[in-house]
């Protein structure tokens, strides 16, 4: 098996994409196979060591993606995490002379593909792909995205979803009430306010729901707006009456607490104002724990809850909100409905499936390097 060099925000900085880098590089290494993180750091970010690091970036460091390319090029294959946001440089674009100075070859995980990007994005997205090996996208939604708006090679692009953990060995914590949750960083654009707002037309239930919104405000966000948006949801909670109901757990919750958290909720609910997110690591792990999911239109929940395990309801509107939680829990048989929609998904979205695919595009691009040297050579 190939040797992995994983190049990505990572634990203990709190992000989606630590998030992702962390289970992945845990899955692939997993049995013994030789693997390390370079970690890339901005200055908000706790630098203190982290197990199975072998190399941090800093975006302090000037021209720092030369020694996190070396670091990357005493493995065999590369696999690169992708935000505008995370790297060095205007969008990002200090990950592009890293790619071009490897000499192992790349995967590069798009963790989001603009509909409307600028130039800039347009064309150093375009310039990314053409430096790596492989692109994954976890959605068919950004492969197509990606396909028909970017100048980029359709050999290169692979769709591998996001992985989710394994809860089926985790306690069900059943409540007395129905129990909504929204978990994942907080701050503008999660949309929690709608939910708020689909909550107080719930009061009539009997018994009344209680919701739970568990996790920290967004590092970026309190380093820029403090707790502004949380205190705006205390707010108007107490206006709307329903403070009495909800839950902020303003935790980060390691995965055995945050698989008893989803395992005892009966509607999982996503209300983000988004229209771009192609990829949502929350939604696959509620799909893939077999819990409903509300969420609002954007292009991953389209895509795998139409039809599905779960019900799509309109941006900013919380009476749609509120009645697809109504029938979930009301309607007779449409949660087992809903629920029994996963199996046929759920085994290929599990942490070990997703990783094996990873561990195949790997050997695939492993397997040319040596064909095209000896062509090379004679």
């Amino acid at each position: 098996m190939p040797s992995y060099g994983f190049l990505s925000t990572h634990p203990p900085t709190r992000c989606g994409l630590a998030t992702f880098n962390s289970a992945l590089a845990a899955q692939l290494t997993a049995d013994g196979t030789r693997g390390g993180i370079v970690r890339v750091t901005d200055h908000g970010d706790d630098q203190r060591p982290s197990p199975g690091v072998v190399h941090t970036w800093s975006a302090r460091t000037p021209a720092g993606w030369r020694d996190a390319a070396a670091a990357l090029n005493t493995f065999d294959v590369a696999i690169v995490q992708h935000e505008y946001g995370i790297y060095p440089g205007a969008d990002g674009e200090d990950v592009l002379p890293l790619l071009r100075r490897l000499t192992v070859p790349s995967i590069v995980v798009l963790h989001t593909v603009l509909r409307e990007p600028s130039a800039r994005q347009k064309s150093l997205l375009e310039r990314i792909v053409a430096a790596a090996g492989a692109v994954v996208t976890m959605t068919d939604t950004a492969r197509d995205r990606l396909l028909i708006g970017y100048d980029v090679p359709v050999e290169k692009v692979t769709v591998i979803p996001h992985g989710a953990a394994e809860l089926a060995g985790v306690p069900v914590d059943r409540r007395t009430r129905p129990h909504l949750l929204t978990w994942g960083l907080i701050g503008p654009g999660k949309g929690i306010e709608w939910s708020l707002r689909a909550l107080a037309r719930l009061q009539d239930l009997e018994p009344t729901p209680t919701y739970t919104v568990a996790g920290r405000t967004h590092p970026k966000v309190v380093e820029h707006h403090g707790e502004t948006y949380r205190s705006g949801l205390h707010r108007l909670g107490a206006q709307l009456g329903i403070a009495h109901a909800v839950d902020y757990q303003d935790v980060y919750h390691d995965q055995d607490a945050l698989g008893r958290l989803i395992r005892s909720a009966d509607v999982v609910v996503l209300p983000y104002d988004s229209h771009e997110q192609v990829t949502s690591g929350v939604l696959i792990e509620a799909v893939a724990a077999g819990v409903p999911v509300v969420a609002t239109a954007f292009p991953h929940a389209v895509e795998l809850l139409t039809g599905g395990p779960g019900l799509v309801v309109p941006h900013q509107n919380p009476a749609a909100l509120a009645l697809a939680v109504r029938r979930i829990l009301t309607e007779p048989g449409l949660a087992t409905r809903l629920a029994g929609r996963v199996r046929p998904l759920a085994a290929d979205l599990r942490w070990p499936a997703v990783a094996a695919r990873y561990g195949m595009l790997a050997e695939r691009l492993t397997d040319v390097r040596p064909a095209v040297v000896s062509v090379v050579s004679a």
